[in-house]
């Protein structure tokens, strides 16, 4: 198994996603620059970790679609190959029409960064056994409100392709409470808000984003 990691300027979660796969799943990993206009060979997963890309500029992920690595991340998709955006992840496969619908302002304009619980609504490659659980994960943004017009919402609702929905708490206005979505068919592209690999290890505070990080390796060595 292999999987990189893609670094833009303004990332910050790209060495918490490397621990987590690296050291936590045990999936050899290593970083790509932005610059890079191809992924290494064999390549299974394509992360797109949190972070600010560019500063924020624009609109979240707005310049980081045009990076030289995009046509790459979009290209392993194409094939199959498995690919996870991270809150400004999630952002960037929006904005590079890889994801439907936007991230835009939390409803109350605050910048929010706690945990939050949302539950597992989708079963797929990154969540495979995990329907109805509900999972401690944090969160850390100000632009993470999923919005779609209706038809896209109710093609994700039709098509179960909503992953993880906010219970108890909407921190950000999400509409339907999405906190993820699955992408395409085959379900090998996955956005959420919420931070898995910053939950992965006891000590952390919470353990459950691991079931996210064992369901991708299993997905991966299935194949």
């Amino acid at each position: 198994m292999k999987a990189v990691v893609v670094q833009f300027p303004g990332s910050n979660a790209d060495w918490d996603a490397m621990r987590a796969l690296r050291d936590v799943a045990m999936i050899a990993t290593e970083f790509v620059f932005h610059k890079a206009s191809s992924l290494p060979s064999g390549t299974d997963l394509v992360v797109l970790p949190g972070g600010f890309s560019f500063g924020d500029y624009l609109r979240c992920g707005a310049i980081a679609r045009f990076s030289p690595i995009i046509a790459a991340v979009r290209q392993h998709a194409e094939r199959g190959g498995f690919v996870l955006g991270i809150c400004n992840g999630f952002q960037i496969l929006t904005e590079a029409n890889m994801l439907p619908g936007a991230l835009t302002r939390n409803t109350h304009l605050r910048f929010e960064c706690r945990d939050i619980h949302v539950r597992v609504d989708a079963e797929g490659p990154f969540t495979a056994g995990l329907a109805a659980s509900v999972l401690r994960l944090p969160i850390a943004h100000a632009e993470g409100r999923y919005h779609a017009d209706e038809e896209t919402l109710a093609m994700l609702e039709r098509e179960r392709r909503v992953a993880f929905r906010y219970v108890r708490d909407n921190p950000n206005g999400s509409l339907n409470d999405i906190a993820g979505i699955y992408g395409g068919p085959r379900r090998n592209v996955l956005g959420l808000m919420p931070h898995p690999e910053r939950a992965c290890e006891p000590a952390l505070g919470s353990a459950d984003g691991r079931q996210l990080l064992s369901s991708i390796t299993k997905s991966i060595l299935a194949r």
